[in-house]
């Protein structure tokens, strides 16, 4: 047993301190020396356990891992802010306890290339068959350090969300994946993985990155639940391409992102019991004929950034595109709370009425009782900016006196949507679409 268990402090190659790319790329390498056999009374390649302890452990080799049944754990996803930490004035910031991530962490010292892999830490790659299966990524943590400038002349470096740098990119058709109890923090890309079945991605913290999660090609049966996600303002925090069978069920998911969750062409999936909040329009968009999906019983909310570091920054869309926006047939929009908080002031473009529910394109989409609250203040009032991002953000989410109705399009249907359902989701004036070619019951109003 003792044989398949490895300790990134304890190996006779390279630092880990200094790179512990090469501590792992050789703790791999050994691996595949001494697993040779297919079969040996019905076994041979049982794979191994890498070991890293708390401790910071700098990474300049990208560490490719190309063998199944290979697990890299740590004790301590070490995630803390460095948003909060790069947007603190110097003299509040000389009093803070700590400064920077901790527990098992591996600080990404990559310098990538024109491949959009080459910035990845963990690179997983293996052509043939078996697809590379049951790699596991547990417990420890991966930081991108800093953002960089992104050429625009606007932004601050460490606001811009763009570095080249991706925590675990995954470029070949694999099975049985997990990533658990990870702490994914400052990078362009968290988590990238192309044909992944059977893929779970459970109790992560993976935030402040320019994308969280990207499931991209095409993909089966797989789920992300559990996580507490949140990217940068031109970024996904869950986007997912041409899949099946996704499950994407009980994680909170921060603002900032461009979105909660972009489908594209994504089929049969279901988006349930998740708490969505963002700060821009385009939380859930489904396009590319996205078909069959279950979205129910989750709770999004809208409101205004409120925190004033990041005042200046947004996803760039307008009101009119929706809160959610649908294109595709036989989706079921179920039963969610949607609330949107905000004052007029702060709508695109000026006196547009925000939509909700956007139903772009398609054809027996089916939207019902979904409860939208639409509120906005009496008056608007000034962002305090000695506030921190923590009194600042709860303070907005905790403000509900001094609210009044704000006038919405609950459910906008474009008239080449046809044969859709549309019931108790807004009164008869909230409601926008042909009524000729689409079923519609109102909510009734006193």
């Amino acid at each position: 047993m003792a044989m398949n268990y490895y300790d990134v402090t304890e190996w006779k190659i390279g630092n880990p301190y200094h790179d512990i790319g090469v501590v792992i790329n050789s703790m791999i390498q050994d691996i595949k020396s001494k697993q040779t056999d297919r079969d040996i009374q019905s076994g041979g390649k049982p794979g191994a356990v890498i070991y890293i302890p708390p401790g910071d452990y700098h990474l300049k080799t990208q560490v490719v891992i190309d063998i199944s049944y290979l697990k890299i754990q740590g004790s301590g996803h070490g995630f803390t802010s460095s948003s909060i930490r790069f947007n603190t004035p110097p003299d509040q910031l000389a009093q803070w306890h700590e400064i920077w991530p901790g527990g098992s962490r591996i600080l990404v010292d990559l310098v990538p290339g024109e491949d959009e892999a080459s910035g990845a830490a963990f690179y997983v790659r293996r052509d043939g068959n078996p697809r590379i299966s049951s790699v596991e990524f547990a417990d420890f943590c991966i930081d991108g350090l800093h953002f960089t400038d992104d050429g625009s002349g606007k932004n601050d470096p460490e606001n811009t969300y763009r570095n080249g740098k991706t925590g675990i990119y995954i470029a070949s058709a694999h099975d049985s994946f997990r990533i658990t109890g990870m702490g994914i923090i400052y990078l362009e890309h968290g988590v990238t993985a192309y044909q992944a079945d059977a893929m779970s991605l459970h109790d992560n913290f993976i935030a402040e990155c320019g994308n969280c999660i990207e499931l991209r090609g095409s993909g089966q049966a797989s789920k992300i639940t559990d996580n507490l996600i949140g990217a940068g303002y031109n970024g996904y925090s869950i986007y997912a391409q041409n899949f099946g069978g996704l499950l994407v069920a009980a994680n909170n998911v921060f603002p900032r992102g461009t979105s909660s969750v972009h489908f594209s062409g994504v089929v049969r999936s279901t988006v349930t019991s998740n708490r969505f909040h963002s700060f821009y329009p385009g939380m859930l968009v489904l396009e590319g004929n996205c078909s069959e999906n279950l979205i129910s019983s989750n709770h999004f909310l809208r409101d205004h950034e409120p925190w004033p570091p990041m005042l200046g920054y947004d996803n760039g869309l307008t009101d009119d595109y929706g809160l959610l926006r649908i294109e595709g047939n036989n989706n079921s929009i179920i039963a969610n709370h949607i609330s949107e908080t905000i004052d007029r002031q702060y709508l695109k473009p000026d006196g547009v009425t925000p939509v909700i529910i956007h139903l772009v394109r398609g054809t027996g989409n089916y939207i019902s009782s979904n409860h939208i609250v639409a509120t906005t203040s009496q008056s608007a009032t000034e962002a305090d900016e000695s506030a921190s991002c923590f009194s600042a953000q709860v303070g907005a989410l905790l403000t509900i006196d001094q609210l009044r109705a704000l006038d919405v399009i609950a459910v906008q249907v474009e008239t080449e949507s046809t044969a859709n359902t549309v019931l108790d989701t807004g009164t008869d004036r909230q409601v926008v679409m042909n009524r000729s070619v689409n079923v519609f019951r109102p909510i009734p109003t006193c």
